[in-house]
């Protein structure tokens, strides 16, 4: 069982963390959120001056954590796309130079499939084939887990992605960023019936698109209108029945695409991943569709929904228990599909 640190700096959290297999043994993750809220969202060269300045200090406490020393550690990894350039560089510039100074095997991680092995870390027993449906501020997919580094991508969002239409609507409220968890506990003080949304259908299959596909776009500017009718009318704006009527449209959407999907393909197990994984409605909507297909429903701890350094230990200890290394010449994407995982590390000799 291979031992890795791993750092994850693909946003606005600096995050390092040790993992042996699919045991933690530390986790550290230092949020922006605080430094970011005044601007409304993340803005990326203030992130990557934070991640400057906070990661040495995650590293060492990591270590301290984990009461390890560099003898122990069998591999280093970071996120290397997609995500933010700078902030990217600047994980990736330190995993290197660790792997240097200590002569450590390298590893560059996909930020996604970081997010499909969160589930791993709750459920050990966990192995492919299985669906997993990544949900967050800027994606949404559904992937066909068929083993380390194989995934075909079966169904995603043509427009927003559910995080993303998260901190719109929460924009449209005055509700502040990050919009997920403001609009999920107001959601609970609402009703989900209150108001009739669209769930964004997507027209038949063609130009490249998939049959799952989802679009989040038709619903936020449905809720912009609501809010405009409501404003015009003089009514004052039941925020929460608001909050709770979009939620539950985008729960449903999502459990519509993910059990028609799994069924279709013959898979019993749903792995759910990314920041909405943790959103309460989707969990709820999910688990109770998955009953009565007689499918098993699998999202990772709270603490490893949001981006976080564990994860991506977690499927770096896979890839080097499988002989992957990444040169050091490894660059940053901000954009890279996960079908193209393997581009990252070395032949196998």
């Amino acid at each position: 069982m291979a031992t890795v640190l791993a750092i994850e700096t693909s946003c606005d959290e600096t995050a390092v963390a040790i993992v042996n297999n699919r045991q933690v043994c530390s986790s550290i993750v230092a949020s922006q959120i605080p430094v970011h809220q005044q601007y409304g969202g993340v803005v990326p060269e203030v992130a990557s001056r934070e991640h400057l300045a906070t990661i040495n200090e995650a590293i060492a406490q990591a270590l301290e954590q984990a009461q390890l020393d560099w003898e122990k550690i069998d591999g280093i990894a970071a996120t290397c796309a997609p995500g933010l350039v700078g902030a990217l560089l600047v994980g990736l510039t330190a995993a290197k130079t660790l792997a240097m100074v200590h002569n450590k095997p390298f590893l560059g991680v996909h930020h996604l499939e970081g997010h499909i092995y969160a589930t791993y870390l709750s459920e050990p027993s966990l192995n492919p084939p299985f669906l997993s449906l990544l949900v967050s501020g800027g994606h949404t997919s559904l992937i066909y887990v068929r083993d380390c580094g194989n995934y075909q991508t079966l169904g995603e969002t043509r427009d927003d992605a559910a995080g993303e239409a998260f901190d719109k609507v929460a924009r449209l409220l005055k509700l502040g960023y990050p919009g997920g968890p403001v609009i999920d506990k107001l959601a609970q003080a609402g009703n989900p019936q209150a108001f009739t949304l669209p769930e964004g259908k997507v027209s038949l299959p063609g130009g490249g698109y998939h049959r799952y596909d989802a679009s989040f776009s038709g619903l936020k500017t449905a809720v912009l209108r609501l809010v405009q009718q409501l404003e015009k009318d003089s009514e004052q704006i039941p925020v929460a029945d608001v909050a709770a009527s979009f939620q539950e449209t985008v729960a449903r959407s999502l459990t519509k695409r993910a059990i028609a999907c799994a069924l279709d393909y013959g898979l019993d197990t749903i792995s759910v991943g990314g920041g909405v994984a943790a959103n309460s409605g989707l969990r709820k909507n999910l688990q109770a569709a998955a009953a009565e297909n007689n499918l098993r429903v699998l999202f990772p701890a709270l603490k490893f929904c949001t981006d976080n350094a564990a994860m991506i230990g977690c499927a770096a200890t896979d890839h080097l228990s499988r002989g992957h290394t990444s040169p050091l010449t490894l660059g940053v994407e901000s954009r890279l599909g996960l079908t193209q995982v393997m581009k990252l590390y070395q032949p196998v000799e």
